[in-house]
């Protein structure tokens, strides 16, 4: 077996230190050419929407390139003020979990959907690390419209990636831990027995997207990292990181370094698939959380599911193998052929490219080193094409230019590194600004990168932004890969922490909905004219049927709402016209606001702790009487005989006699 240059963690430690260094003469590391490059003219619009993981805050970060300006922030795991997501009563359902109601998740992953390989503008996939769950948004609305719960798994990290047709979208846990129909109420030393690594394969339907768990894969107790699917002639095969071969359960940093080498993991899931589609492996009994929106109703709806079936390593036994890699590795990245697989060890002075016709005839020759815990183990040199020697420090995650190039980030040297697929020959280096954690060519893990770009990652920012307290922005640098050298081009700041990031040409995305056709709303509670709105009470719970246009509420007066009702105020944007949506806010709501798009209906819910006077407004500038968007509420003490009264320019459409607390008129 060819030796691997391992440092230890003292030279680690010393490397991080000095990669946050300021090198000399980074003021003029930027092409002469590269403002013109960047500059997309007023009234012009950038060539690629870059989706950028949210990271801390559970969102998804949209980005014009190459002008590196910040397009929107699409929420997804977590609840969003700006317009009520998960606020409202129609989002809430979004983020319920078999945990209960979850207001935030940690959100490392995306992939864009694909067709024979290529991305396709439909979908776009983003996990959740912390609780574990796969999303969907529809590049039509770039909203949220489904939640899948991952049971049987902790820690979603190496999720969501694809196949190259979108048949399954794969998560593979970070933390191994007992399966649910095991009894997790067990020592953590006995982790060796009890603790198992389970990845899920999420089948998709062709033609909604919608998302259901086909079957599960026990696999060992390792934890996974990252995976990728093959392509072409690999694209029956899954493809894993792993680390933690020595299972320890505490000082991971010293106890889950302690071996040469970690593993790939090599899964045939065409197999797999046939084998659960023949009722093999077992129906485990779990709970969890399968949750969707509904673009016609504008609500989201929550189901808890009860049954997952997972086929075990003895099930998977022809079909699963390992293959041995520097120890540690992060990411797992498959080449636009399908013939080479880039394993990343983090602690490596080198990488390792696997060969896919390699790892087939190490197979059909069974050419195996053993087994790790019933997984036949492959030999290092029987898979391997070949090592890139000395390309940097801390390997982390490569992505290819088409051109049969591949360029690597490079964490520990802050640097990116390209070198050539075929003969492994290091070819460019530069700089980043500070350590690079992932970076993302357009199109650079598909069959087809539009290789014009690459952009860094990176998790140290120092001296880059004018400083903000202790806590800096993160930031991405763009560099053009268009020739021989790469070249920077842009730093931007961006939300903190930018893992995985997809980008694909804004050409792609051309059938977006602009507005919401009001005579397709069937929200249950639309209010489709003014006419139609109206208050009603239904014991202690109060329902305002309202409408909202430039530049006024209907009704914008209501009395008779009394301390403790739960008032649910029903909003339709009358609106149809592309841009102009209408704000709702009440005083001493405590939630949010509410941000209602034109056509479209969503519902605050509002329950006063005491009696007074309680103005309402329109939270997003729509018109120039914007201010005079507003109207009243009163409240009156528990119990009042106040009657239920609403008007519009004080005509009153309607007054319901006084009603007792609990009774329905």
């Amino acid at each position: 077996m060819k030796s691997l240059k391992l440092f230890g963690l003292p030279a680690i430690v010393a490397l991080i230190a000095l990669s946050g260094c300021k090198p000399k003469g980074t003021e003029t590391a930027v092409s002469g050419d590269a403002a013109q490059k960047v500059y997309v003219a007023p009234g012009k619009y950038d060539e690629f929407y870059n989706f950028v993981s949210g990271g801390f805050n559970g969102q998804v970060s949209v980005y014009g390139l190459p002008s590196g300006r910040l397009l929107k922030s699409l929420p997804v795991f977590s609840v969003n003020p700006e317009n009520g997501y998960g606020y409202s009563e129609e989002t809430k359902p979004m983020l319920e979990t078999s945990h209960g109601f979850i207001p935030w998740d940690d959100q490392h992953h995306l992939a864009l959907s694909q067709t024979n390989g290529e991305v396709d503008g439909r979908w776009l996939f983003a996990n959740a690390n912390n609780t574990p769950r796969v999303a969907r948004l529809d590049l039509k609305t770039f909203k949220t419209v489904e939640i899948l719960e991952i049971p049987n798994s902790a820690g979603n990290h190496s999720s969501p990636f694809l196949t190259e047709n979108t048949e399954y979208v794969v998560a593979g846990t970070r933390f191994a831990v007992p399966t649910d129909d095991k009894n997790g109420d067990v020592p953590i030393s006995s982790f060796k027995e009890n603790f198992k690594g389970v990845v899920s394969f999420i089948g998709i339907n062709k033609d909604s997207g919608e998302m259901d768990i086909a079957f599960q894969i026990e696999a060992p107790g390792i934890n996974f990292d990252l995976s990728h699917a093959g392509k072409g002639k690999s694209g029956d095969w899954f493809f894993f990181s792993c680390y933690n071969s020595e299972k320890a359960n505490t000082l991971l940093e010293v106890n889950a370094s302690q071996n040469d080498k970690d593993f790939i993991m090599a899964i045939n899931w065409k197999k797999a698939a046939e084998m659960a589609k023949a009722g093999k492996g077992r129906k485990v009994a779990t709970e969890y959380v399968h949750n969707k929106w509904d673009e016609r109703t504008h609500s989201a709806t929550s189901t808890m599911k009860k049954e997952v079936l997972v086929l075990s390593v003895e099930d998977m036994k022809d079909a699963m193998y390992f293959i041995p890699c520097p120890k540690s590795p992060h990411g797992c990245d498959v080449d636009p052929t399908g013939e080479y697989i880039v394993g990343s060890g983090k602690l490596a002075a080198l990488i390792p490219v696997f060969s896919f016709t390699k790892i087939q005839k190490a197979i059909a020759d069974k050419a195996f080193s053993g087994e790790y815990d019933g997984v036949k183990v492959i030999k290092y040199e029987a898979a391997l094409h070949g090592e890139v020697q000395k390309p940097g420090l801390g390997p982390l995650h490569t992505e290819f230019d088409g051109r049969g190039n591949a360029i690597t980030s490079m964490f520990v040297s802050s640097e990116l590194v390209k070198w050539n697929l075929k003969d492994l020959k290091v070819i460019d280096r530069v700089p980043t600004y500070y350590s690079t954690g992932h970076l993302m060519i357009p199109g650079g893990d598909t069959k087809k990168p539009f290789g014009k770009y690459v952009v860094a990652y990176n998790k140290i920012t120092k001296d880059r932004f004018l400083p903000t307290g202790p806590e800096l922005a993160q930031s991405a640098q763009l560099f053009d890969i268009t020739g021989d050298k790469m070249k920077l081009l842009l730093d931007y700041p961006l939300f903190g922490e930018p893992h995985y990031a997809q980008a694909l040409p804004a050409a792609m995305l051309k059938d977006q909905v602009k507005f919401f056709k009001i005579e397709d709303n069937h929200h249950p509670y639309v209010t489709k004219g003014e006419k139609d709105s109206k208050v009603v009470r239904e014991g202690n719970k109060v329902h305002v049927y309202m409408t909202s246009i430039r530049s006024h509420f209907a009704p914008d007066n209501i009395e008779g709402v009394r301390v403790g009702d739960e008032v649910y105020f029903h909003v339709t944007n009358l609106e149809q016209d592309w841009d102009v949506p209408h704000g709702f806010a009440v005083k001493g709501n405590q939630n949010a606001e509410l941000l209602v798009m034109p056509g479209e209906t969503c519902t605050l819910k509002w329950v006063p702790k005491k009696a007074g006077m309680f103005p309402m407004y329109c939270t997003d500038f729509c018109s120039a009487l914007h201010q005079e968007m507003q109207g009243y509420v009163r409240v009156s003490p528990a119990g009042s005989s106040t009657p239920l009264t609403y008007s519009l320019n004080n005509k009153k459409d309607n007054a319901q006699s006084p009603v007792k607390q609990g009774e329905t008129k």
